[in-house]
């Protein structure tokens, strides 16, 4: 059962999908699993010539491990994070790579963007603050997509703050 005299929930000005980052794209992978293949397969039959065929085994144990190993780092990479800030609302929903959602909520005249920034590496930590909680958000990206994000929720958390978000979209446009 709704309110009737409940307000529509404001659409949000600024929304991020935030993703991370891998440096190994699946071309990139077939490649270097190939070249595993490749020098586990010569040095094995090397070895089964010479008599220790049970070497062999191990070296496609390996391969398979290389294997297992990347497929668990590319499902870990489901993982995203989805911010979205309103002029009334700061939402940040963390999707978990096997599938659980955790949504938080602030409001943008009360929150804090603390961001630590090192001067050879740029931003470091981005994290919300409010009331005692605090948030880190975008804690899996490079250090370059995490200063950039740092920037653009700045300056969306000031638009939200001043009451107005069309002129965020304004500079957004000029861009």
């Amino acid at each position: 059962m709704t309110d009737s005299n409940a307000a529509p929930a404001e659409a949000p000005f600024f929304s991020a999908v935030l993703l991370p980052h891998r440096s190994l794209g699946p071309r990139g992978f077939l490649i270097l699993m190939g070249a595993v293949a490749l020098v586990s397969c010569a040095v094995g039959l090397l070895f089964y010539r010479i008599g220790a065929w049970p070497v062999s085994g191990f070296l496609g144990l390996d391969a398979g491990l290389v294997w297992f190993a990347f497929r668990l780092n590319y499902r870990a990479a489901r993982a995203r994070e989805e911010v979205s800030v309103s002029p009334h609302e700061i939402v940040v929903r963390r999707i978990a790579a096997h599938g659980p959602v955790s949504e938080y909520r602030f409001n943008p005249l009360w929150v804090r963007l603390d961001v630590e920034e090192v001067e050879d590496e740029g931003v470091t930590r981005i994290a919300l603050r409010s009331h005692g909680r605090s948030l880190a958000i975008g804690g899996f990206l490079n250090p370059d997509d995490r200063t950039s994000f740092a920037e653009a929720f700045r300056r969306a958390l000031a638009a939200a703050r001043s009451g107005r978000p069309a002129d965020l979209l304004a500079a957004r446009a000029a861009e």
